[in-house]
């Protein structure tokens, strides 16, 4: 990008350099950011912006922005360099990596922060929100008018309801949230269609009949959806994505619409969200403090049970979703000894590959056909990853005897991402995997569990190298850290 010219819009913005790499392991470059952002959206920078040399924000943003706005106005669209600009200096709104890294082929995204969208006199900025979502549907459109999927995501909502004042386990919040979620699809359908809407497309998710905390929320859902129903376009294209670079970029303090599981966030001090609900109970980090140690705590975290509410509320209105929160029986009592394995035991060994990399699984089982131990040999690998794999295998096992559901396993391993990953060979039970892990517990899934209900592995969220293993042949995307998984 040398040479490139940055927009207008970023004139005037008091910028910094630092050095970062995409993870721990990896080489730092020179990174060129706004001063006010911390070191998780330098990190993230260094995973989106393609290359391994110095790269600067407004310069890296530009390079996919110029082409996109060049193919509006041939179109004779709207003017949408300095509106895609300004989204993303204010931090609302970012393009996931593979329109970062021009990855043809892989769905190209586009994350909006909600907290960005709070304004302290008035509220929830709807039309703000709408005309986002709006420039983020044609952006892409115009990105790869070919692609099958897109994703227009949200994050952070935890965030904006702790800015509204409201409890993330309460009515009022889950009707916000859904009522956000039928504006963006609603929206995002429209813009996805273009000037050619598909008029066989009817929407067909119900209307949010209240929303009492953001005025004027509802009948903006109502206006956008009557629009939506004349008309919009048939291609998947709102979802709730895993937590990545661009919501780091972002500064979103959780992921997707799960809740704040902590009021203390990684540098040891309060997150956002608890500070702005000390703010609305009118109290002092102090004072909350104090409460805390006479046995009254005030910033109680929201549950799992509001979790799945939350999930249930949202998820009649956009095309994905992960997973539901997996509900674990409170009443279930772990034997207090080891269930020790037969000497000699049945089991049995699968040959695979995962993206070309060549593992044996291996099983143990109780006499009655139950599971009680599994191991991972992974021949081609380094030194490294297969001692951390028997390490981790060795634990499995120590679990599962005694008696740790492989349920529970398989929903803690299931889509954890990172190369290696993609198509699997020679296991006719899974024909994808997002990563070594995924693909074994998926295995002992379709072994033991009858197929547990496990979500399908996408193809696309396969694609990207996760966490390298190895040297890649694109430019590095690690999964960027939030301090709660995205739900």
């Amino acid at each position: 990008m040398p040479g490139m010219s940055k927009s207008r819009i970023w004139r005037g913005v008091r910028m910094r350099d630092t050095e970062a790499g995409a993870d721990p392991d990896a080489p730092t470059r020179t990174l060129t950011l706004p001063a006010a952002w911390d070191d998780r959206a330098a990190a993230a920078l260094a995973a989106l912006a393609p290359g391994e040399g110095h790269a600067s924000l407004p310069r890296a943003a530009e390079a996919w922005i110029r082409p996109v706005a060049a193919r509006a106005r041939a179109a004779g669209g709207e003017e949408l360099a300095d509106r895609l600009h300004a989204l993303l200096l204010l931090r609302r709104a970012a393009p996931t990596a593979p329109v970062w890294n021009g990855a043809a082929g892989d769905a190209p995204g586009y994350v909006l922060n909600l907290p960005a969208f709070h304004c302290v006199a008035t509220g929830f900025e709807v039309e703000a929100f709408a005309e986002a979502v709006a420039a983020a549907g044609t952006a892409l459109r115009l990105i790869d008018p070919a692609a099958q999927h897109f994703a227009i995501a949200v994050t952070d909502l935890d965030g904006l309801l702790a800015a509204l004042g409201l409890d993330y386990a309460s009515a009022a919040a889950r009707d916000v949230a859904a009522c956000i979620a039928a504006l963006l699809r609603a929206t995002a359908d429209v813009a996805m269609a273009g000037g050619q809407p598909d008029l066989l497309a009817l929407p067909g998710w119900p209307e949010p009949v209240r929303c009492d905390a953001a005025p004027g929320l509802l009948a903006a859902v109502r206006r956008a959806r009557r629009v939506a129903l004349r008309g919009a376009s048939a291609v998947p294209c709102t979802a709730i994505l895993p937590p990545g670079p661009a919501d780091a970029l972002l500064g979103a303090e959780t992921g997707g619409i799960a809740p704040a599981f902590s009021a203390v966030g990684e540098d040891g001090r309060l997150t956002r969200a608890a500070g702005a609900r000390l703010a609305v109970l009118g109290m002092t980090p102090a004072a909350a403090l104090a409460a805390h140690l006479s046995g009254n705590p005030v910033l109680l975290p929201a549950g799992l049970e509001a979790h799945q509410a939350m999930h249930d509320a949202v998820a009649p209105y956009l095309h994905a979703m992960p997973p539901r929160p997996v509900t674990h029986p409170a009443s279930r009592v772990m034997p207090p000894h080891r269930r020790e394995l037969p000497a000699r035991r049945r089991g049995y060994t699968q040959k695979a590959s995962v993206g070309g990399h060549r593992l044996y699984l291996r099983t143990g089982e109780y006499a009655d056909g139950t599971l009680g131990e599994i191991h991972v040999s992974l021949p081609r690998e380094g030194a490294a990853l297969r001692r951390m794999m028997d390490a981790l295998t060795a634990a499995v096992s120590l679990g599962l005897q005694h008696g740790v559901p492989l349920a529970d396993y398989v929903a803690a391993f299931t889509l954890t991402q990172f190369r290696p990953a993609g198509a699997v060979e020679g296991d006719p039970d899974v024909a994808q995997a997002t990563s070594i892990l995924d693909y074994v517990f998926r295995n002992l899934a379709a072994h033991y569990l009858g197929g547990c209900d496990v979500p399908e592995a996408p193809a696309a969220e396969t694609a990207g190298p996760w966490l390298p293993l190895d040297l890649p042949t694109v430019p590095r995307v690690r999964r960027a850290a939030l301090r709660v998984v995205s739900g």
